[in-house]
């Protein structure tokens, strides 16, 4: 079984080449494999601390921590594993280490997330609550969550 490194940097942090392979690897999945059209890369990317595994040199999955539109929770978005990676779960580890993160940095907020509502069962197995009924976001169903912030 392939060994995976976690990384996590800020964005002026980044190598050229770790920003490139990000931009590829989320454009893969968000613009093209889903077939949404939409600004992927935006303003919060300068902001952003990037979570990535890496196998080798090779970026196999990825999140983003971003502060919450609503200037009160952080969250983290952009949730993705590379396809030839998919099915060694993955995904349930890097939102772990994601989770891990926020908490370490931020342990007096709560986290909020705008989740795809098919993975409902995937963060509620994390403690998170949906906070919303289903919604579309760029024509895709999505629900928003909150975890509650680490107490003391």
């Amino acid at each position: 079984m392939a060994k995976f490194k976690l990384v996590v940097k800020t964005t002026a942090e980044l190598s050229n080449v770790e920003l490139l392979d990000i931009l590829k690897v989320r454009t893969a999945v968000f613009v093209v494999e889903q077939n949404c059209p939409y600004q992927e890369v935006d303003d919060k990317d300068y902001t952003a601390r990037h979570v990535m595994l890496k196998s080798a040199d090779d970026l196999v999955a990825y999140t983003r921590i971003i502060q919450h539109d609503d200037n009160i929770h952080i969250s983290f978005g952009r949730v993705l594993v590379v396809k030839a990676f998919r099915k060694l779960h993955l995904g349930r580890r890097i939102v772990a280490a994601t989770i891990a993160e926020i908490q370490r940095r931020f342990p007096d907020q709560a986290i909020k997330i705008a989740g795809q509502s098919y993975l409902r069962e995937f963060y509620q197995s994390f403690d998170f609550k949906a906070v919303s009924a289903v919604y579309l976001e760029d024509n895709i169903p999505h629900i928003d969550f909150v975890l509650p912030a680490v107490t003391a």
